[in-house]
């Protein structure tokens, strides 16, 4: 009998659901469960993406445009705007779910062997996305004392190779919480600058933020062709089942070999982006 490949043996399965069933088995004995494992929020989705699902008139339910249909883009663009940032219909993907946007950023920014930094405790995901796209992980270690927070420049600089291609960090940081300063941003753009990395900022909780204040990595022109966003509309639409999520990158490059990935896998799913 033929072996299963090295790489599907080495990515682990997520233990986000992993959990899934002993819950499932623990609420059917009786008992409350507090679900801490998994970013599903408890408010209702907006009745306003519900009814643009509802009311869609399609009479034959075709693939989607790879890169997103043009309502959803400029819907994007729209929640951007409001932000303060101009983005222009190329610098945006839809994807499936934020998922397929860290995949998509890895795949186009490293080759098999190349390294990533991410400050740990990190969403445990990422560590599968590694593995699929056979990256290496470099952990950048935090603790709980100094609130999560980047370690000084020294100690993150030497954990650097010749092969680290980018940092991916979650802000506001899952599962920690942490918001990144101004401060630490502006270390991290530097430090891109100086050795020529890409930072890839998965952003999703962005509008989960009780203390200080979230600044994005949009806010950066001087590295505009070193940043790539992750985001979704899981967690601020409470529409974590309509797996829409987004890359933004202003770096040409970048997204055309993310569309390229994208045309691969064909398209989102039509129905939930007419939600937005």
């Amino acid at each position: 009998m033929p072996n299963i490949s090295a790489r599907s043996q080495a990515a682990p399965a997520s233990p986000i659901r992993r959990l899934y069933p002993l819950a499932v088995e623990a609420k059917r004995k009786g008992k409350k469960v507090y679900h801490l494992n998994i970013g599903q929020p408890d408010i209702p989705t907006p009745e306003s993406f519900m009814r643009g699902v509802r009311e869609a008139k399609i009479e034959v339910l075709d693939y989607a445009p790879s890169p997103g249909i043009p309502e959803a883009i400029e819907a994007v663009r729209a929640y951007y705007a409001e932000l303060g940032f101009p983005l222009a219909p190329e610098n945006i993907l839809i994807t499936i779910g934020g998922s397929e946007a860290i995949i998509f950023a890895l795949t186009v920014t490293c080759d098999p062997g190349d390294q990533i930094l991410i400050p740990e405790p990190f969403y445990p995901n990422y560590l599968g996305y590694a593995r699929l796209t056979n990256v290496e992980i470099l952990p950048l270690t935090t603790v709980r004392e100094e609130g999560f927070h980047l370690p000084p420049r020294a100690e993150i600089e030497a954990r650097l190779t010749a092969r680290t291609k980018a940092i991916l960090f979650s802000n506001p940081g899952n599962p920690t919480g942490v918001v990144y300063t101004e401060k630490e941003l502006d270390m991290l753009v530097d430090l891109a600058l100086k050795y020529d990395l890409f930072l890839i900022a998965d952003e999703v909780y962005r509008e989960f933020v009780y203390e200080g204040r979230h600044k994005s990595l949009l806010s950066y022109p001087e590295a505009a062709d070193r940043v790539i966003i992750v985001d979704s509309i899981s967690k601020r639409l409470s529409a974590c089942g309509a797996r829409i999520g987004m890359l933004i990158s202003r770096n040409r490059e970048v997204m055309a070999a993310a569309y390229k990935c994208a045309t691969i896998r064909l398209s989102a799913p039509t129905f939930e982006q007419l939600g937005l």
